[in-house]
């Protein structure tokens, strides 16, 4: 089945169609593939995806411009490249983490001790999650990273009268919620 015989958007709405098209040229699509790739597998894949792509892409095929083969030839290049973009950044990916080693048992025993001893933080963000920003950012910095006001009110661009507005409204906020804060978080936020 050729595509000016049919017309190229006919095959991507007619079943019979397409399945003329891809009888007549799944042989030339599978040895131009195979000629490029020598995992059988990916082979077979990359043959699917440019059937695929033809059914997406048939409306701009113009026989004006070339052959019919020439036009299959382009998808089967195009879908051809789209799998070696794909399998480098897989690569990369695997690059940048195959130079990690993956945790033992005491690596994981200290993760956990780090992450025991963050719960109380990480508490108080939950808690101040319901704050306006512009308190929650003082009270961050003076609270859970130990900033004193005048240089929370350095880091916010804000004078430091400001700031102390801030943390005290945050503080205020924060009281009337109880049990969402722990004892120990609160003494730092006095």
């Amino acid at each position: 089945m050729r595509l000016r015989q049919k017309g190229s958007a006919e095959i991507s709405t007619d079943p019979e169609a397409f399945e003329a098209f891809y009888r007549c040229h799944v042989e030339a699509v599978t040895r131009f593939l195979a000629r490029r790739v020598a995992d059988p597998h990916t082979v077979a894949d990359l043959v699917a995806e440019v059937f695929i792509a033809v059914l997406d892409s048939a409306h701009t095929y113009r026989p004006g411009l070339g052959s019919e083969i020439g036009w299959l030839y382009g998808v089967a290049r195009n879908t051809l490249s789209a799998e070696w973009r794909r399998a480098a950044r897989e690569l990369r990916i695997a690059g940048r983490i195959g130079g990690r080693r993956l945790l033992d048992a005491d690596d994981l025993s200290r993760m956990e001790e780090r992450l025991d001893a963050e719960s109380t933080a990480r508490r108080a963000f939950e808690a101040m999650a319901g704050l306006p920003e512009s308190e929650r950012a003082v009270l961050e910095l003076v609270a859970i990273d130990q900033l004193s006001v005048a240089e929370a009110a350095a880091a916010l661009g804000i004078r430091q009268g400001t700031a102390r507005v801030r943390l005290h409204r945050a503080r205020r906020s924060l009281r009337r919620v109880p049990g969402v804060v722990p004892p120990t978080v609160m003494e730092g936020l006095r």
